[in-house]
């Protein structure tokens, strides 16, 4: 691996503390990576400090310019980054290029909305003064990504900030740093200044981001894991009253109602299932499907799933690579013995095979009760769970009953009630008819303790702005 040590002020610092990088196929160590500490964050923050102060004071098209690079280089090098991403998180090389592919694109997206950071003047109607509205810099912003899309949830940060005149110090996960830490050569030669984005993969994530938050100079963290981090996050982001981006857990439903095109269906739910080996917030938890479809859906999915590659991610054949490590892989598996031991029948797969490496075969489990753990909590694996329903507004309130509300998808051949179906559902997100949701131009972000804020879109770079209103006569 090229770069194993942190990156401050846009200089490699190597530490006595490191710790190892997994491949999670193969159970080897890829590499020994320095490990962060407080004096760190303080080296990066000063370093962030300095470099937003000339960041900042550019006009909107040049910091437009440099993003716009990086999207151009980051493209040229998928291939690269898309190996790197499958040798630390596992995932096959297919979904990894599709994940590199993603994560450039924030870049694009946010070099156009640079420039669209919109003001206004008007008149204030009862004293007449002139109201001058505009968005600046909110400030340094600190920057806490997971390990399940080692490149796309830095980007879907870095771009942003930098888009909207913002300073950054990213934390990237212990489980897959190197991607980040690779990512930034390329910005360099893309012309982001030293320091402005810096990079602590750290073992001490806990200490390490509490003291970011609680330095005066921090006014944004930004956030993307489970909901129990996001609230102890939340909890210290107050006493500095920092501006707070949460993408937290999700338990995604997915409604086959009674008139959905089966194979629509069906694809539609392999990919909300099956992208990035269900190991992602938007995956599908949940499948509610019309008892009048559930057996021939049920042995459509298992069939296609059954036919999955399971193997080393980088073998260009493999579907479907190992999960992250050998914690979440015994997760799923507990997940598919409960809802068995409770009257769950497993229709393929279930069962994990010898190693090395953390694989579970894609699994397909029916008549899941509403007792099973995994109705109630992410899964996270590629375990598909499917419950039927003979009345919609029952499909509803069971898809509602769960305090995440992330993303849901509805499948249904009427597109008038189905509109109607995906208004009553209180998630922030829908697929309608299809199995995707993620784009760098629309607002990504759910409700109830499913996080904060948006992520994408317009408002995913406005999370780094405050509004400034000057009254004023003349």
């Amino acid at each position: 691996m090229d770069h194993t040590d942190l990156y401050i002020d846009g200089a490699w610092r190597p530490t006595d503390a490191r710790f190892d990088v997994i491949n999670p196929a193969t159970e080897a160590v890829l590499a020994s990576v320095a490990s962060a500490d407080t004096t760190h964050a303080d080296a990066a923050l000063d370093a962030a400090e300095r470099a937003m102060a000339d960041w900042a004071a550019r006009p909107p098209r040049a910091r437009a310019e440099v993003l716009r690079k990086a999207w151009e280089l980051m493209t040229a090098r998928l291939d690269h980054f898309a190996h790197l991403i499958t040798l630390e998180n596992g995932k096959a090389g297919a979904d990894a290029r599709g994940e590199a592919a993603y994560a450039a694109e924030f870049f694009r997206w946010f070099a156009e909305e640079a420039v669209r950071a919109d003001g206004m003047v008007t008149r204030a109607p009862a004293s007449g003064a002139r109201i001058l509205v505009q968005q600046k810099p909110a400030g340094l912003a600190v920057l806490v990504t997971p390990w399940n899309y080692p490149a796309a949830m830095g980007t879907r940060k870095i771009a942003p900030a930098l888009a909207a005149g913002c300073g950054v110090v990213i934390k990237p996960a212990s489980e897959t740093p190197l991607t980040m830490l690779a990512l930034m050569p390329l910005l360099e030669e893309a012309g982001v200044p030293p320091g402005l984005v810096n990079v602590l993969p750290s073992t001490r994530t806990g200490a390490l981001v509490d003291h970011m938050l609680h330095d005066p100079r921090v006014r944004v963290v930004s956030f993307t894991g489970s909901t129990g981090v996001g609230r102890k996050l939340l909890k210290s982001a107050a006493d500095q009253v920092l501006k707070p981006a949460m993408e937290l857990g999700g338990n995604a439903p997915v409604l086959v109602l009674d008139d959905a095109d089966m194979e629509t269906a069906i694809e539609g739910t392999m990919l909300a299932k099956m992208r990035n080996l269900g190991e992602a917030c938007t995956a599908a938890n949940r499948i509610y499907v019309h008892e009048s479809l559930a057996e021939d859906f049920t042995a459509r999915l298992a069939a296609r799933m059954a036919a999955l590659k399971v193997g080393d991610g980088t073998d260009p054949s493999v579907d479907v690579g190992p999960l992250v490590n050998a914690a979440t892989r015994d997760k799923v598996a507990a997940f598919v013995a409960d809802a068995a031991s409770k009257g769950a029948r497993i229709d393929c797969g279930g069962v994990v095979p010898e190693g090395p490496g953390f694989f579970y075969p894609p699994t397909v489990i029916s008549n899941v009760p509403e007792s099973a753990d995994c109705v109630h909590d992410e899964i996270f694996g590629p375990v598909a769970a499917i419950q039927s329903f003979s009345d919609t507004e029952d499909a509803i309130r069971r898809a509602n009953a769960t305090e995440y509300g992330l993303v849901a998808y509805v499948f249904s051949g009427d597109f008038r009630r189905a509109l109607q179906v995906c208004e009553r559902l209180d998630y922030g997100m829908v697929g309608l008819n299809r199995g995707l949701v993620s784009d760098p131009a629309a607002p990504f972000g759910g409700t109830k303790q499913s996080g904060l804020g948006r992520e994408g879109g317009h408002e995913g770079m406005l999370e780094f702005m405050e509004t400034q209103y000057i009254s004023a006569d003349w």
